[in-house]
């Protein structure tokens, strides 16, 4: 599997599963540290450049929108902000929401009784992109929680 010693050590520096960020990266890129997203994603985790510079001044990192491409930077710069999400929402499926449709999206769908009827879950996600995006996260999350311990 590629890049599994990396994602794992990202992954236990930041408390989350090393399954989930496989998935996330797997969705995102296909393992591609190259790949550029028509909106400016970059690198193995299609991690946005404003994004990547608020999480690099958040951990004290150093900030270049070229170590996007950077498999180890990109790794840290994605899963911290993920664990970030996840400690926000407190949930796992809304963090991967927020991580394809934004942190901003998610909480205005919690607070919409369209979308949410407690605040804390969503009954309906309104972008059919990220609904996508989710299903397609836990079916990779099936096939790499066997592959990892974590």
């Amino acid at each position: 599997m590629k890049y599994k010693e990396e994602i794992e050590s990202v992954a236990n520096s930041y408390n989350i599963k090393s399954a989930l960020v496989a998935s996330v990266v797997n969705s995102e890129s296909g393992f591609n540290e190259n790949a550029i997203s028509n909106k400016g994603a970059c690198g193995i985790m299609q991690i946005m450049p404003t994004t990547a510079q608020w999480v690099a001044n958040k951990i004290g990192e150093e900030y270049s929108e070229e170590k996007l491409f950077d498999v180890a930077y990109n790794l840290k710069i994605g899963s911290y902000y993920l664990s970030y999400l996840i400690n926000y929402f407190q949930d796992e499926k809304l963090a991967i929401c927020a991580y394809n449709a934004g942190q901003g999206n998610v909480s205005n769908w919690l607070i919409n009784e369209e979308y949410s009827t407690d605040g804390k879950s969503l009954k309906k996600i309104p972008f059919k992109e990220t609904e996508e995006y989710l299903n397609k996260v836990y079916k990779n999350y099936y096939y790499y929680s066997r592959k990892y311990k974590t």
